[in-house]
């Protein structure tokens, strides 16, 4: 099997910003630029090893997020050049003398590339030897005259796509092609893709399909779109985890007598976790009470005098329209499904500072917009996300890792007592949404909203 190897070009001196820093290293949703883009591939399955080439002037602080994030992939951290295509050449020179292996080249300022684009392209390598990221054009593209001031042509807008990254070669077809490319004196680049076409017209550069949100940060505004798509913003993590790290773990799990707490409280029985379930119902315990999860997770420290993660999966749901709802249903609704989060995250958190532990917590697919008879559910659900991203900043620096997962219509009681009996194969298995859950407590994710959607195809 080839070697797969992301570069992350990082050697930009963000001028068209008017920055002090390069624009890499602007922080936006609690992180730098750079980080949220390396992280991408750190954590990706299919990506051996990554290197960050960079502006000489700044490798000091690309050094320094290494060391922070602790980076297990990153081997190498290279100098860039002038031109985008220097740097692009000093990773290939760096790996010129490895055989059997594959070059993903990546823009360090576009950090909300996906998982399926990621990979997506190194399948693609499988068969072909370049490729290359494009999404459809949704504007008609006009070909100027030569004296820039009138319409030559207007292309049919169907074969019209717009680049992106990551792009992805074989490295003896890029080496190739650069090698072609010195020799001649007229050359220009502004991509990997365009030399292989000029100067390997033989070779097929295969296109992989990406996503409208997987931007490049040039412009101003695309600061705020870009923090606002983090907002928006999803990670993957598979059905089927490795949860051998949860053995030993001390885990609280909230919510743990029925539903996606009950399946949670199962698997990590069967991983060799010592796990620790409460309710209302199972032992009196509720997180709308900041004094009765202060006092369980003291019991729990007391026993095992350590907790390594606590699951939040109380929630509640009444399918009712605002006018409708009595006051008192209105208030437990919120102290449950927020201030429940809250006093959750609270009382946790002495023990993960400790531990340098994980704290979950759900929200519902209706956060990112209010629905008919969903007010307040909505709206608690639409807070968690913002309360989540903003603890995963304030507590990184302490070593702790907060995340939400955002499941689909899922089989569960609630559900049945709100929707009735739907066909099973419209819904998502409680089962399911509990192993992407210690998944994502057994990963290095922080601050992400993960997916878990029905018709997920992984």
């Amino acid at each position: 099997m080839p070697k797969k190897i992301a570069i992350i070009l990082a050697g930009g001196s963000g001028t068209r910003l008017g920055l002090d820093l390069p624009k890499q290293f602007l922080k936006v949703a609690g992180r730098t630029v750079l980080e949220h883009t390396v992280w991408a591939f750190e954590n990706h399955e299919l990506i051996d090893e990554i290197a960050i080439v960079g502006n000489q002037s700044y490798l000091h602080l690309v050094e320094d997020l290494c060391l922070k994030n602790k980076w297990t992939k990153v081997k190498k951290i290279l100098n860039g050049g002038v031109e985008r295509y220097d740097s692009s050449l000093s990773a290939i020179h760096a790996y010129q003398t490895q055989e059997n292996v594959n070059l993903i080249f990546h823009d360090a300022v576009r950090p909300l590339v996906s998982h399926h684009i990621i990979q997506d392209c190194v399948e693609a390598l499988q068969k072909y030897q370049a490729v290359d990221t494009a999404i459809p054009s949704a504007d008609t593209i006009i070909k100027l005259e030569k004296n820039l001031k009138c319409i030559e042509a207007i292309p049919e807008r169907k074969y019209l796509w717009k680049g992106q990254t990551p792009q992805a070669f074989k490295l003896e077809t890029i080496k190739k092609a650069y090698d072609l490319a010195l020799q001649d004196p007229n050359f220009k680049a502004t991509d990997d893709c365009g030399v292989v076409k000029k100067y390997l017209p033989e070779t097929p550069i295969y296109v992989v399909e990406g996503e409208q949100q997987n931007i490049k940060l040039t412009y101003k505004e695309d600061i705020y779109l870009l923090d606002k798509l983090f907002q928006i913003k999803s990670s993957f993590i598979s059905r089927n985890p490795d949860l051998k790290s949860l053995k030993n773990k001390v885990v609280a799990v909230y919510g743990g007598r029925e539903g996606i707490g009950k399946e949670i409280v199962d698997i990590c029985q069967e991983a060799g976790a010592k796990v620790y379930a409460f309710s209302r119902s199972l032992n009196q315990v509720d997180v709308a009470n900041a004094d009765s999860v202060e006092k369980s997770l003291e019991e729990i420290y007391k026993k095992e005098n350590k907790i390594d993660v606590v699951i939040n999966t109380a929630g509640l749901l009444s399918k009712e329209p605002l006018n409708a709802m009595q006051n008192d249903l209105i208030d437990t609704l919120i102290d449950v499904n927020l201030k429940g989060v809250i006093n959750v995250a609270r009382s946790a958190y002495p023990y993960l500072k400790k531990s340098g532990g994980h704290l979950l917590f759900y929200t519902s697919s209706s956060y990112t917009r209010g629905r008919a008879f969903y007010s307040i559910y909505s709206s608690t659900k639409a807070a968690i996300v913002n309360f989540v991203q903003a603890i995963a900043a304030e507590w990184d620096t302490d070593g702790i890792k907060v995340n939400c997962i955002n499941p689909e219509r899922t089989n569960t009681p609630m559900r049945t007592k709100n929707f009735g009996k739907e066909p099973e194969d419209s819904l998502l298995k409680a089962e399911d949404v509990a192993k992407v859950s210690l998944g994502t407590v057994c990963s290095s994710l922080n601050g992400e909203i993960i997916d878990v959607k029905v018709d997920d195809r992984f």
